[in-house]
């Protein structure tokens, strides 16, 4: 089930030359519920990549949203991106569950928190 996910957020940079990964501002990890080294697949709205990378820690309160490594070649700076989180639960535990939505503005601040992954908030 989609655990979280930050909806559009912008490329900050892209480093082809570090070894993996995408670094995240820690607030926006938190806001979407996002573990260091975490899985979590990363959809390009701009041109329609898609992979699957891990989450570093970025500087607090930067927006940092930069791809590191080969997936660097996918995206530019100024492309938004989804990236999104997944995980297993029991059956009882789906009476229960809702994913975490963090909206984000151009500079990667978080406008909206909820649990609605089909709104696209303005």
């Amino acid at each position: 089930m989609l655990k979280s996910k930050i909806h559009r957020a912008t490329v900050t940079d892209c480093d082809v030359e570090y070894v993996g990964s995408i670094t995240i501002d820690t607030e926006l990890m938190a806001g979407a519920d996002l573990l260091t080294n975490e899985q979590v697949h990363v959809w390009d709205v701009d041109n329609g990549a898609r992979f699957v990378t891990y989450v570093i820690d970025g500087e607090p309160g930067s927006g940092a949203m930069q791809v590191n490594g080969a997936a660097a070649r996918l995206v530019e700076p100024g492309h938004k991106v989804i990236v999104a989180s997944f995980a297993a639960y029991e059956e009882a535990d789906l009476e229960r569950y809702a994913p975490v939505v963090v909206h984000v503005d151009d500079d990667n601040r978080p406008v909206a928190i909820d649990d609605r992954p089909e709104v696209l908030v303005a």
